[in-house]
């Protein structure tokens, strides 16, 4: 067992190693790299020794009064996002280097892009709602500059846009917090939540409080109607649009609506309750609403990112059921759904550098010039679709399993919503691969002609995403399984 103190370092150690990048001023691109892998590589290793032996206990960083404080702790729910995170930022840093290699203000971008790794770590793993409301408010801040990074008329306006969904919703979780807090509700993450204490809340206090934090947490979460900042913000470079769809921002949303609805709420006293019905509705309409708007959608990054919007929404329903086999699909899907949406982005980045091409219309042919590009897209593309055995399947089965098992009518209109977005998300994603390896007779490629596969910087990462969509689908029963212990205690 690693002592508590190692939390705060795994945390903290690539937002120093980020904060060093424009320090140091890195001229040679080799050396810059070496030093960001390092460091993020020892925060991969350091963040999966914590989770493999969690310390016990919470560790207290900063106090800010005698009741509140900045802390962190690893505990079974955050171990699941943190597996994710840790998995992914490695790869993802990979693929980073050779789609950044011809831009501008590389040690810019890449203090920024370490530093978000630790501030994501830090919502994993914190301890009660004032730091998981602080870290998420750092991300919003940190990430802002790489959404920018291009420094484009587009660029701006998305951050503009970012930023008011972001300070809306910050305010509103605030607002939320202070409410459940002034009420006798506890700011420590506690399995249970209120059900494990001996606090009898209001219900219109309840009610108003988790709504507000819902909503104010859920923007990051992409939940109608605070969504539209998601595909905006695909302007960003790719390496960067990849983790907010697949990990850092949105899994975030996610996983903060989980851990307030389980940890502070507790399941027993939103059961049934207008709030958990509102929270549904929101959930079922944004599925339908993000699959619809993808279908709709010709530009590339913009249609995996109204895709994103639809899946989050899956997970979100799944928490929402309140039910154990809810919380797992939901949790499943969440793991599940980083690995196939990263590697959609990262194939779309690798076309837009490769070929110059940023809309779907453009890709006839794609399929033949850029065939271990388009190999993994299509595995992923099949495993987002549902195609069994694939892990897209597996989750998809799961959260379906837990609505019928969970009864009544919103559980059964959330099923109805996963049955025809899945069709929409068929159509929008086999359209893109069926154009690029069934193009017309006598078609002309568009783009570069020199395009092709890109490099080994590139590839690697799409390869072993591809191939995890495989193994996690066949694996998919264990992996539930570690959830379900991870998470188990957590209904009182």
């Amino acid at each position: 067992m690693m002592s508590g103190y190692w939390i705060p370092i795994a945390i903290f150690l690539p937002i120093l190693g980020g904060v060093l990048i424009p320090l140091i001023g890195f001229s040679r691109a080799k050396t810059r790299e070496i030093y960001v892998l390092s460091v993020v590589l020892a925060t991969s290793l350091l963040t999966a020794g914590l989770m493999i032996a969690p310390p016990e206990g919470a560790v207290s960083v900063v106090s800010i009064t005698r009741t509140i404080d900045i802390a962190f702790y690893v505990d079974g729910l955050g171990t699941v996002f943190g597996v994710l995170v840790t998995f992914l930022w490695p790869l993802a840093t990979l693929y980073a280097f050779e789609y950044m290699a011809h831009e501008h203000r590389r040690n810019t971008f890449f203090a920024y892009y370490t530093m978000t790794y630790g501030l994501t770590l830090g919502i994993a793993f914190s301890a009660n709602l004032i730091t998981m409301y602080l870290f998420c408010e750092l991300l919003t801040l940190v990430t802002l500059p790489l959404i920018t990074h291009t420094r484009t008329k587009a660029a701006y306006v998305a951050g503009v846009k970012y930023l008011i969904y972001f300070v809306a919703g910050a305010t509103a979780a605030f607002v939320g917090i202070i409410l459940f807090f002034v009420n006798g509700g506890g700011l420590d993450f506690v399995p249970g939540g209120l059900s494990a204490g001996t606090v009898d809340m209001a219900p219109g206090i309840l009610g108003a409080s988790f709504l507000l934090m819902f909503f104010g947490f859920g923007a990051k979460a992409a939940i109608f109607p605070v969504q539209d900042w998601l595909p905006s913000a695909g302007v960003a470079p790719t390496p960067v649009t990849a983790l907010l769809h697949a990990v850092a921002v949105v899994k975030s949303g996610v996983f903060a609506i989980a851990r307030l609805t389980y940890y502070s709420f507790g399941a027993a006293p939103l059961e049934g309750t207008l709030v958990q019905k509102i929270a549904l509705s929101f959930a079922i309409f944004t599925i339908l609403y993000g699959a619809i708007m993808a279908w709709k959608e010709v530009h590339f990054k913009r249609r995996l990112a109204y895709s994103t919007i639809s899946n989050l929404s899956y997970m979100i329903f799944g928490i929402l059921l309140l039910t154990p086999a809810g919380l797992v699909a939901g949790l499943l899907h969440m793991l599940f759904h980083g690995i196939m949406k990263i590697a959609l982005f990262f194939v779309a980045g690798a076309v837009a550098c490769q070929s110059g091409l940023h809309y779907v219309t453009d890709l006839r042919g794609y399929g033949r010039r850029m065939p271990r590009t388009f190999a993994a897209f299509t595995m992923a593309s099949l495993s987002l679709m549902g195609v069994a055995p694939l892990c897209g399947f597996m989750s998809k089965w799961y959260l379906a399993q837990a609505a019928v098992a969970r009864g009544g009518v919103y559980a059964y209109l959330g099923l109805g919503a996963l049955l025809v977005a899945a069709v929409f998300t068929a159509i929008y994603l086999l359209t893109i691969v069926l154009r690029a390896y069934f193009p017309q007779k006598g078609y002309e490629a568009a783009g570069r002609p020199e395009a092709k596969d890109p490099g080994l910087y590139m590839q690697i990462p799409l390869g072993i995403f591809a191939l995890a969509v495989v193994l996690l689908g066949l694996f998919a029963w264990p992996v539930a399984e570690w959830i379900r212990s991870a998470v188990a205690g957590t209904f009182i």
